[in-house]
């Protein structure tokens, strides 16, 4: 590697290092003087408070990579364009081609690090962040889905609830169908479901099971009966979180799963999978621009090429922001709604760069 590659790969990963240093902070304090009446108020520990920031800091800093590194690939090449290096790289025969590979190979080593984090290290601060969240911050909300929960749990059996309760462990007009081959073989159905954590079972209130053999019905009625049922107290109470606490191996098994039990919420399990590849990626296509953008000496110096960067960084935020709700609530597929923005300025990227060559 030639010096001209290190010299601008070290100035890549340290700017980027220090725009970390420098906004996480920012935001932790930004975060605990909004937050920190309901910390008191709830008497949240020191130590839950200390682990909730160190899950922050990942849980945001994943989120925000592509973006800390935009601004700081804004910043220090606008340097070196003000002070005239870039022309004096390339008045010595470098090709801007050429110029660009120590920001390729710095990208690709940023890439790598957020890939790792995003598939094995933010789901655990995810998991931590939600769970302090739900608990201190948002007490008055449900981290469950608690309403009209219709779940598949195997190949054969099928539950519904109308309504769950998760403090009391109990649900309101209860339904379980088992089917063999497209044949309904029975069907149970309670106007309540209560789970007893001591007996690990399921208490059914005004039980009703109707069994059907060789075309005859059989039906069997209990106002209060005690039963082992085939599926777990989360296959009732789904955590809407859940997906961005896994690591990549288990979101993948976990999809699976959801799509057999037919859950609503595969669209946002969908975008939180695609993202782990779609945030690397972007990475690439926010360094072209970025260096694309800023290598030009322009009037009024470095505040021009920061103000174009942040105006294509918010840009970015909003057609990430906004798709990715899409697809969570809408039928838009989820490919499209994550890869969009990265395609649309990947586009960008192309124009740019050809006229920074020129």
């Amino acid at each position: 590697m030639k010096i001209l590659d290190w010299y601008i790969l070290k100035r890549y990963l340290f700017t980027f290092l220090m725009m970390l240093l420098l906004f996480v902070p920012i935001g932790i304090t930004v975060d605990l003087a909004e937050k920190v009446g309901r910390i008191i108020e709830n008497d949240a520990s020191f130590g839950e408070v200390a682990f909730y920031y160190l899950n922050f800091t990942v849980y945001f800093a994943n989120l925000l990579f592509p973006l800390f590194l935009f601004l700081s690939v804004i910043w220090f090449t606008s340097k070196l364009a003000n002070n005239t290096e870039i022309v004096a790289f390339l008045s010595s025969g470098v090709s801007f081609t050429r110029f660009l590979r120590p920001y390729i190979i710095g990208a690709t080593i940023v890439a790598s690090f957020a890939m790792f984090l995003g598939m094995y290290l933010a789901p655990i601060a995810s998991q931590g962040f939600n769970e302090f969240k739900f608990k201190y911050l948002r007490k008055n909300k449900s981290v469950q889905q608690t309403r009209d929960v219709y779940q598949q749990i195997n190949d054969n059996d099928y539950i519904y609830v109308s309504s769950f309760s998760p403090k009391t462990n109990s649900g309101q007009n209860f339904t379980y169908e088992h089917f063999e081959g497209n044949e309904l073989k029975y069907k149970i159905l309670a106007d309540n479901i209560r789970f007893i954590d001591k007996d690990s079972a399921y208490q059914l209130t005004r039980y009703l099971k109707r069994s059907f053999e060789n075309g005859i019905e059989t039906v069997e009625k209990e106002n209060r009966i005690q039963m082992d049922l085939p599926f777990e107290l989360e296959d009732l109470t789904p955590v809407e979180y859940a997906a961005e606490t896994k690591p990549y191996g288990e979101l993948l098994d976990f999809i699976a799963s959801e799509k057999r039990k037919g859950s609503k919420n595969i669209g946002r399990y969908e975008v939180v999978k695609l993202k782990k590849w779609s945030l690397p990626t972007s990475i690439f296509i926010l360094t072209i621009i970025a260096v694309a953008v800023s290598s030009v000496k322009r009037r009024g110096g470095m505040g021009v090429n920061l103000a174009l960067g942040i105006a294509i960084a918010m840009i970015y935020v909003f057609f990430d922001k906004v798709f990715g709700v899409m697809a969570g609530q809408s039928s838009l597929p989820p490919v499209v709604a994550v890869w969009f923005p990265n395609v649309l300025f990947g586009i960008l990227a192309i124009y740019l760069l050809q006229n920074a060559k020129r």
